[in-house]
């Protein structure tokens, strides 16, 4: 068999990063590609329709020892999650023409080795083909297990999300709303926050970045204080958090992106809280739940196409805009979920 050979335009992590990152950080390649499979082998190749950018990506750019994912390699492509439709498969759990959304990389084509973290889709026309990049994909399953199975919300309680407007705090804002939550959301500028009102439904929104002391702020917005915090900036607003948090309260640590582009992370001081009020404190992993999957897409499909649940992407085209998109996220450049849409079906 003649060997099928395709250019393929590459990102490639140039080396490891130090403090906020750049564009300069990364660099474009032209390789080659044989998109042949062997018989026998279990080899998938993709053509990769849409990239997701996600904040925990910072951490792969720096040299991690020890952590739950491993660094980019230095050289090579960067990975993360993405929209890809199937060109050849040696694998019987997927066929040519199959779309899926997974790990791949920053890339026109990609060979996938392993299907353990790649999933079918079974497209319906109705939802944009992009939101399995966001609220049908990684940051979908990620608001709903971190709601719903570590926080155990309950009708009535007071609900606290920080990046609310991004593309996991957007949902659980709305999901704590479904059940009859009060939900106050913090974002990093007058549109965000103006959307996390009037298109989310968040009871109330606030800018940190004008607020001078974090802890009046949300004194005013939870005189009772907090029963939920869905947790994912860390330092200043995890220490003004646990001092407005309720007796028995739950917090669901889902990321930390005040700290990631720092040499130092910050401290946290008002921990004894945890203590004092009985405080329950639980770090997730999406990877944990995501048997959670159908359950979730039985859930989310027809809340969305009823317009019960909304969702916004910030959509970057073109294969060349990718790196200027990933660095926008530490900036907060992008509005809702950050999306490179690199080929059309």
């Amino acid at each position: 068999m003649a060997e099928e050979m395709m250019n393929n335009k590459q990102i490639i992590l140039k080396h490891y990063v130090e403090g906020y990152p750049k564009e300069s950080d990364m660099e474009f390649k032209n390789s080659i590609i044989k998109l042949n499979v062997q018989e026998g082998s279990n080899v998938v190749i993709l053509k990769n329709l849409y990239l997701s950018c996600d904040p925990y990506m910072r951490n792969r750019m720096s040299k991690l020892e020890g952590s739950y994912i491993q660094s980019f390699t230095p050289g090579y492509p960067i990975t993360g999650y993405g929209v890809s439709k199937v060109l050849k498969s040696g694998d019987s759990n997927f066929q040519e023409g199959d779309l899926v959304w997974g790990m791949t990389g920053w890339e026109e084509y990609s060979i996938v080795t392993s299907t353990q973290s790649m999933f079918k889709i079974d497209h319906d026309k109705d939802v944009p083909l992009s939101y399995y990049t966001g609220i049908l994909g990684m940051p979908g399953v990620t608001a709903y297990a971190g709601f719903y199975e570590v926080c155990s919300p309950k009708k009535g309680e007071t609900v606290f999300v920080s990046a609310a407007s991004g593309a996991v705090g957007q949902l659980v804002g709305q999901f704590a709303k479904m059940i009859g939550c009060y939900v106050v959301g913090s974002a990093g500028n007058k549109q965000k926050v103006d959307m996390l009102k009037t298109k989310f439904g968040f009871d109330e929104a606030f800018n940190y970045k004008e607020e001078q002391d974090l802890d009046a702020a949300l004194k005013r917005y939870f005189p009772d204080g907090i029963d939920i915090y869905f947790e994912n900036v860390g330092g200043k607003m995890l220490d003004a958090v646990l001092v407005n948090m309720k007796l028995h309260g739950r917090i669901a640590v889902c990321g930390m992106i005040s700290q990631y582009n720092l040499d130092k992370t910050e401290g946290v001081h008002n921990l004894f809280c945890l203590i004092a009020k009985r405080i329950r404190m639980e770090g997730f992993l999406v990877f944990d739940y995501y048997h959670l999957y159908p359950k979730y897409l039985e859930m989310i499909i027809p809340q969305i196409k009823a317009g019960n649940i909304v969702y916004v992407e910030d959509i970057a085209e073109g294969f060349e805009s990718a790196p200027s998109a990933l660095v926008g996220l530490f900036s907060g450049l992008n509005v809702g979920k950050q999306v490179v849409m690199i080929s059309c079906e």
